[in-house]
């Protein structure tokens, strides 16, 4: 049986993935969508409001508000590897509510019901990525 052989310096692959810089960049790009969303809201607080409003969600700063500590919070947490646990769990329940609140697909005519359909499947993926940091980071 031929078994796999490295040199003296180990497997790079492994070298880069397990590096603390490779940690961070992995979970800076995977909380982009939450941080750089809830940094807009807080920039531009009256667009979040607005924004909140079209979904018909009111009070509409209340959940802006909650949006934006939801979003960079969890972000945060993930980031920092503290509480990774509590922090993904956050941002996919976050991101799970969105699909009934507003990309409910299967209300919408073609080509809006197509369209949604994908950021749901989207929305999905990112929420196995979350639940994966979860478990890699017990």
């Amino acid at each position: 049986m031929a078994t796999a052989q490295t040199n003296s310096f180990g497997n790079p692959f492994d070298a880069l993935t397990g590096s603390t810089v490779f940690g961070y960049l992995a979970r800076i790009l995977l909380t982009f969508a939450f941080w750089g969303s809830g940094l807009s809201k807080l920039i531009d607080f009256n667009a979040g409001v607005a924004e909140m409003a079209h979904f018909g969600l009111e009070p509409a700063v209340v959940f802006n508000i909650a949006t934006i500590v939801t979003q960079i919070g969890g972000s945060v947490l993930i980031i920092l590897n503290r509480w990774t646990w509590l922090g993904a769990a956050a941002l996919a329940v976050f991101t799970a509510l969105t699909i009934p609140l507003v990309h409910h697909f299967w209300t919408m005519e073609e080509p809006m019901r197509t369209m949604e359909f994908h950021i749901v499947a989207e929305h999905i993926t990112v929420i196995g990525g979350l639940m994966v940091v979860a478990w890699k980071s017990r």
